[in-house]
């Protein structure tokens, strides 16, 4: 069904939501957007459409759900911060629709078994969709070929200036190993933070961020196979 509907359409959906301001690949304008089994079955001018729920947006804009590539959920470990339950709820809430969730929980995901762990815990429990990395270390190098295609996860995380618990990959040799073990993108922290800390400690981040980037670019220099950030 086309996305963009005629003029006057009298199609019946579930839900029409009426008036709004729209973002669309053509830009954004004013439009109507018909729903029908829980997905956008046109946008336009819908006037004289039916639908079992209208929603007045006039003076809103509607955005297409938005996807966060790196929230830290904090489950299991330290539940008294968040969990994977508050976390999503929260992302729907502010138009978060899909999430990547990071490794560095406690204990850290980095092993078949970790990772199957955190899709039982999400299972009825995370509001959006949903997919957790696995955290790159220094002794599972050989196992990363292996996690990155599992159901469920989005890609391998590597930490090159600091972290928590041993994921952290603090040499060259074990970055590269790293980056040729797998075929998928490897996500790199650090490069083009800023962070408002005093005195020496601002000096110290600094300098583990760039000393972590610099690692990070050597390897990659060296590896043929990466895919360039």
């Amino acid at each position: 069904m086309s996305l963009f509907a005629p003029e006057n359409s009298n199609q019946s959906y579930d839900l029409l939501i009426r008036g709004g301001t729209v973002a669309t690949p053509n830009g954004i304008a004013p439009a109507d957007i018909g729903v029908i089994d829980g997905k956008i079955a046109a946008i336009g001018a819908l006037g004289s459409a039916k639908a079992a729920e209208i929603y007045q947006a006039k003076g809103l804009h509607v955005l297409p759900g938005v996807m966060d590539t790196q929230v830290h959920f904090r489950e299991p470990g330290n539940t008294h911060k968040e969990d994977l339950a508050s976390g999503s709820l929260a992302a729907i809430l502010g138009g978060v629709t899909a999430v990547f969730e990071m490794p560095n929980t406690n204990p850290p995901t980095t092993t078949r078994a970790a990772i199957e762990d955190k899709l039982v815990r999400a299972k009825g429990r995370m509001h959006c969709d949903h997919a957790f990395y696995a955290g790159a270390t220094p002794q599972n190098i050989g196992a990363l070929a292996e996690l990155e295609r599992m159901p469920g996860v989005c890609g391998i995380k590597a930490f090159l200036g600091s972290s928590t618990g041993t994921l952290l990959l603090n040499k060259e040799e074990d970055i590269f190993a790293a980056l040729k073990a797998g075929r998928r993108r490897v996500g790199q922290p650090g490069r083009g933070t800023e962070q408002q800390l005093p005195g020496h400690a601002a000096r110290s981040e600094d300098r583990v961020r760039r000393t972590g980037t610099r690692r990070g670019d050597g390897a990659a220099a060296r590896s043929k196979d990466l895919v360039s950030r």
